[in-house]
């Protein structure tokens, strides 16, 4: 009579248990599901984040130019004995010209009695690579040459400004000209200021020259010196083509072809630009006039 009852006793606890044991089995098997469906989500989002940032980079082209000619060596010995006789080259301040360079030549040319002529001839150059955040190095290099010009028109002081579009020099190009006065040994001293601002895919090329009569010789005609800006623009644009095989352009080409108003040398006429994003290089203008002014007192002593 005992055995039957323990024998149902341990049938039912057993019974009992089972659905414990399939729960428990149910509530794991849940868990790993969750577990590998949220490494999923995870590696998923992982691999679109990565697509989006490759996609990005691959929407922002190359800069086309790596590296910059030195400014000191980018004008020809003809051009500088023209435009700054005698002049001594002197280097900007640079912390990677590979980047940022420059140069500046000042000229006093004297005519004996007659008085003298003042020269003052610079030439900058700033490089712009590529980035996904910001742009391609030519729409930084076309925001910049933008601020260059708008910079060249607010120069303090000039007066009867004239701004021309330029072809033959790059993929765009402006001359502003203008007129300033200083103070030489007490006589008003007229300089013919000329900024010629290229671009070149992604560099921008600054010319600055300004010239001026010393001590009784006249001033300088204005279109002979906008010639000679554009001349040197046109030579440092050639420069920098020079360092990108296939690239280069002799600048008797690009002289004859901007002659007749013609398109520039890589087929691209000239273009207004965009707003401007970049600081400006110093103003030159006005370091130009004091220079000659002090070497006019000099000469005049």
């Amino acid at each position: 009579m005992h055995r039957p009852t323990k024998r149902l006793t341990r049938i039912l606890a057993c019974a009992a248990a089972v659905p414990v044991v399939l729960v428990v089995a149910g509530c794991s098997s849940d868990s790993g599901s969750d577990d590998a469906s949220a490494t999923d989500k995870a590696s998923s989002g992982t691999k679109a984040s990565a697509s989006t940032a490759g996609e990005a980079a691959k929407k922002v082209p190359a800069a086309t130019y790596k590296s910059l000619p030195k400014a000191c060596d980018a004008l020809s010995k003809k051009t500088l004995d023209d435009l700054a006789p005698k002049g001594k080259s002197k280097s900007g301040a640079s912390d990677d010209d590979s980047t940022r360079d420059s140069c500046s030549w000042a000229s006093l040319d004297s005519n004996g009695v007659k008085g003298s002529q003042y020269r003052w001839l610079n030439v900058s150059m700033l490089r712009f690579d590529s980035d996904v955040n910001r742009g391609s190095g030519d729409q930084l290099a076309s925001a910049y040459y933008a601020k260059q010009v708008k910079d060249a028109q607010a120069d303090e002081g000039a007066k009867k400004m004239k701004t021309s579009e330029l072809a033959g020099t790059g993929d765009e190009a402006t001359l502003v000209r203008s007129d300033s006065t200083y103070k030489a040994k007490k006589k008003d001293v007229t300089s013919k200021q000329q900024t010629v601002v290229s671009r070149i895919d992604n560099v921008v090329v600054t010319v600055n020259y300004n010239g001026s009569g010393l001590a009784g010789e006249k001033t300088p005609d204005a279109d002979e010196l906008s010639k000679d800006a554009e001349k040197a623009a046109r030579e440092v644009v050639a420069s920098v083509k020079d360092t990108v095989p296939g690239k280069s352009a002799s600048p008797s080409a690009s002289a004859s072809k901007s002659s007749d108003g013609s398109k520039s040398s890589d087929g691209s006429k000239s273009s207004k630009s965009s707003k401007a994003s970049e600081s400006a290089e110093p103003k030159t203008s006005k370091s130009a006039s004091a220079s000659a002014k002090d070497d006019g007192n000099d000469k005049d002593k």
